[in-house]
């Protein structure tokens, strides 16, 4: 039985590791158009900042161990041409592959085609082990003082954060009002202060049609699910363009998996499909896809759409809903925000912001953005837990959780938004 896994990083390695682990009569082989595989493509914008020294250092596994000590077959430099699902074959150049199952692991990709200049020299992108390793080459080499940034999601606000502590004046250009895709007027008036702070120039509402004048360019708008192999072979797509999966990864066709940043995922919130890529998704539905391709009954809930990144300096969790995106789904929202110290005032606590969201007829609570120097993971992810378990605002208020003045305050602020959020609903 021969398991075909195209795509080599987040979801195609745990997809394939997790199915040879549970089947060792399993033959895994893991195609991967680039040159490299397994690595940590979350830890890029921090090579290009220069705290990671070398690309080496984000490798979680190499091929070689990866073939003696899981048992898989690895390909790299294998751009698969097509599929045919009729013959159960995949088309390499001079060379096909017959496989029993099939897992579609081909991430996202960034169209920027409508942006004139985007070949140009001088323009990058910071997807991928050879992106990066490019603009660290020219950044080294041109020592550039001036760098435009297309995009203010993810990727974007870290590449602002990561050029700026190599000292170039930054100017970050968005097509939407809003930072990181959240629909949220608050958060963005926040992100938009720190940012001008850090001499970061932020342009809300402000497509780029043309590559802006600067030294350096790095596009990080336009990603979009890399579904065309799966599509062209007659794999559904969902309402977000993503591929359409069961909760245990499977597409339309049977046999064919799929998972990682080209799959759609349920939201724990809205009970719809939605497109959310991020490593963390993308580890969870590999090893489901290679569960149940090794024949097990294992499946995914879903997400609460949970993340973290940080703004020059700053950290910014977010998880579940804002209340522009509950309206759109179509709950009555009511919102409530709060700073308040992180810690106890004696021990110095830094200012921490934190707005809760609420449907006002059910009072459940639907989600969460923490803003601030420390602890913003660890209370994001108490609000991804509560909405995994769907709760409402007064049990969330009556949270036990831990207090030491060097650690928290007595009243942590969640709890204190939880009770000014229960003010508003009641």
């Amino acid at each position: 039985m021969r398991l075909v896994v195209i795509g080599g990083v987040a979801a195609g390695l745990s997809a394939a590791s997790r199915a040879r682990r549970l089947d060792a009569s399993l033959d895994v082989v893991v195609l991967e158009r680039s040159s490299h595989v397994s690595y940590a493509a979350c830890g890029l914008p921090y090579f290009i900042e220069g705290r990671v020294r070398s690309l080496d250092q984000l490798t979680v596994y190499e091929p070689a161990w990866l073939e003696s000590r899981r048992g898989l077959r690895i390909r790299t430099e294998a751009e698969v041409l097509s599929v045919s699902h009729p013959k159960r074959e995949i088309a390499l150049r001079g060379e096909r592959i017959r496989y029993d199952k099939l897992i579609l692991a081909t991430g996202a990709r960034r169209d920027c085609s409508a942006i004139r200049g985007a070949d140009e020299p001088h323009v990058f992108r910071m997807d991928t082990w050879d992106d990066a390793a490019v603009l660290k080459q020219f950044l080294e080499k041109r020592r550039p003082a001036r760098a435009a940034v297309a995009g203010a999601g993810y990727i974007g606000l870290e590449a602002a954060e990561a050029l700026r502590s190599n000292g170039l004046a930054v100017t970050v250009y968005e097509a939407g009002a809003d930072v990181l895709g959240r629909e949220d007027p608050w958060l963005t008036a926040r992100i938009r202060a720190h940012l001008e702070r850090c001499r970061v120039d932020l342009r809300l509402s402000t497509p780029i049609s043309a590559i802006p004048d600067a030294n350096v360019v790095i596009l990080a708008c336009g990603l979009k699910p890399n579904v065309a192999l799966g599509a062209d072979a007659g794999v559904e797509l969902g309402r977000t363009g993503a591929i359409r999966v069961t909760d245990r990864m499977e597409t339309n066709l049977h046999g064919v998996y799929a998972a990682g940043d080209c799959a759609e995922a349920t939201h724990l919130v809205t009970g719809r499909p939605v497109w959310f890529p991020l490593g963390t998704t993308a580890n969870k539905m590999g090893r489901v896809a290679g569960a149940c391709a090794a024949g097990r009954r294992e499946r995914f809930p879903g997400i609460a759409g949970t993340s973290i990144v940080r703004v020059c300096g700053l950290g910014v969790g977010s998880t579940g809903l804002s209340p522009g995106q509950a309206r759109r789904e179509g709950f009555d929202p009511v919102s409530a925000s709060i700073d308040n110290l992180d810690k106890a005032g004696y021990f110095r606590g830094h200012s921490t912001a934190v707005q809760l969201t609420a449907d006002r007829r059910t009072g459940r609570l639907l989600g969460a953005v923490i803003v601030g120097e420390d602890g913003v993971a660890g209370r994001v992810n108490v609000v991804a837990a509560a909405l995994h378990h769907g709760a409402l605002v007064e049990e969330f208020e009556m949270l036990d959780l831990a207090y030491a003045p060097p650690f928290a305050p007595v009243w942590d602020p969640l709890l204190i938004a939880a009770h000014e959020l229960r003010k508003l609903l009641h």
